[in-house]
């Protein structure tokens, strides 16, 4: 394992979040006012279509300097099999397209929320949000990034449903390598962070038997949502758990069937629903759900841990990625410091990873929270995906 020391000072950190809130509170009202327009509404006709290809794009402002950016809806596969719209952000870069395409990288985003306006194609600040994106348009690779579906797209979205977030990401991949400047590459790498880090290790399972014509060169991965029980179990006593475990409960009620009534309080009912209706940009955002889930720390769940009971055992089960096919590279990220996902638990999931015949590197943030892990590990992820673009042999951490 390798440690990277943190780009900033804590007290930089700390100034920082200060401009963030200042700045972000200035946007609180658009922010509050974003909506989807038309372009989300897919008539049943316009569903017609293999998964990966493209209903209609539209052009965006604030990309990279040179470089061209799309609002796009594609094609996608729900949950039961069935053709569905999913939104993202593709970015091309400016520039001679090689012979043989652009290698595509496929952000997968961290939480933004469970309802559809909580799409980051709608966020004020998207381009801001994509981890490493000026880097890697700057070394030519185009860069797509899913919403998943049910965000911007008719709702609810499946949150931390594995299959459902690995599907979008390769369909998205899919739908960018047909845009104008991609060059139709077939080669490209996945890169994500927490609930996105989740969706980057799913695409991996899924790449071969989904996307078979595609070529995934690694999965980069940042303090990834891996074993889910271990995750809700061990925030419950957390502002930032029971965040998770309310939208988490609320998805699951509504895309699988689970009863939330008999896993929280009556009293606690009205609290999490209208978590489900604010969304996570920015940290002001998430100052305010902390203001609105303050009475969860008082009621909340009515059993002890839903994930010891059914069916939410057997959800957050299904939903734990396993381990990937061993050609596919893997790189991992965690902050030492991080509250969230428990800095063990990543440590966990490498040594299945390595006992499954994956070469894996680690990089470990010191003094870094949940937060800031892809920021802070950006610029080594996108190195290490340069390098097996270029063929270069996997580094393992792995014993």
């Amino acid at each position: 394992m390798r440690g990277l020391s943190p780009h900033r000072t804590v007290c930089a950190d700390t100034l920082l979040a200060a401009l963030a809130i200042a700045c972000c509170a200035s946007f609180a009202d658009t922010d509050r006012a974003r909506a989807q327009t038309g372009f989300y509404a897919a008539e049943k006709q316009e569903l017609a279509g293999a998964p990966g290809t493209l209903i209609r794009t539209e052009p965006m402002r604030g990309a990279p300097e040179g470089a061209a950016a799309y609002r796009v809806l594609y094609r996608s596969t729900g949950l039961h099999g069935e053709l569905i719209a999913v939104s993202g952000v593709v970015v091309v870069p400016a520039g001679p397209t090689p012979p043989d395409g652009r290698p595509i990288i496929a952000w997968a985003h961290p939480t933004s929320g469970v309802v559809p306006r909580c799409a980051p194609s709608l966020a004020l600040f998207v381009f801001q949000q994509i981890q490493g994106l000026r880097e890697m348009v700057q070394r030519g690779y185009v860069v797509a990034a899913t919403d998943y579906p049910g965000l911007g797209t008719a709702g609810p979205h499946p949150y931390l449903v594995g299959v459902s977030e690995g599907r979008a990401v390769l369909d998205v991949v899919r739908a960018a390598r047909t845009l104008p400047g991609t060059g139709g590459g077939h080669s490209f790498a996945v890169w994500g962070h927490s609930q996105g880090g989740q969706a980057a290790l799913y695409t991996g399972i899924l790449a071969q038997s989904y996307a078979p014509e595609l070529s995934l060169a690694g999965v980069a991965a940042a303090a990834p949502a891996t074993e889910l029980a271990a995750l809700m179990t061990a925030d419950l006593d957390s502002a930032g758990g029971r965040n998770l475990t309310a939208m988490t409960l609320w998805s699951w009620a509504r895309v699988f069937g689970a009863p939330i009534e008999r896993a929280v309080e009556p009293a606690a009912i009205a609290v999490v629903n209208r978590l489900a209706e604010e969304c996570i940009e920015s940290i002001y955002d998430i100052m305010l759900r902390q203001r609105t889930a303050r009475p969860l720390a008082e009621t909340f769940l009515s059993i002890k841990n839903p994930v010891e009971v059914e069916p939410w055992r057997s959800l957050a089960a299904e939903n734990t990625p396993g381990v990937l096919p061993g050609g596919i590279p893997i790189f991992l990220a965690q902050g030492t410091d991080d509250k969230l996902v428990r800095p063990e638990v990543t440590r966990d999931y490498m040594g299945r990873l390595c006992r499954g015949g994956s070469k894996v590197q680690m990089v470990l943030l010191p003094g870094i929270d949940h937060g800031f892990a892809a920021r802070n590990s950006a610029s080594a992820a996108v190195d290490w995906m340069a390098d097996r673009f270029a063929g270069a042999s996997a580094p393992s951490d792995c014993s």
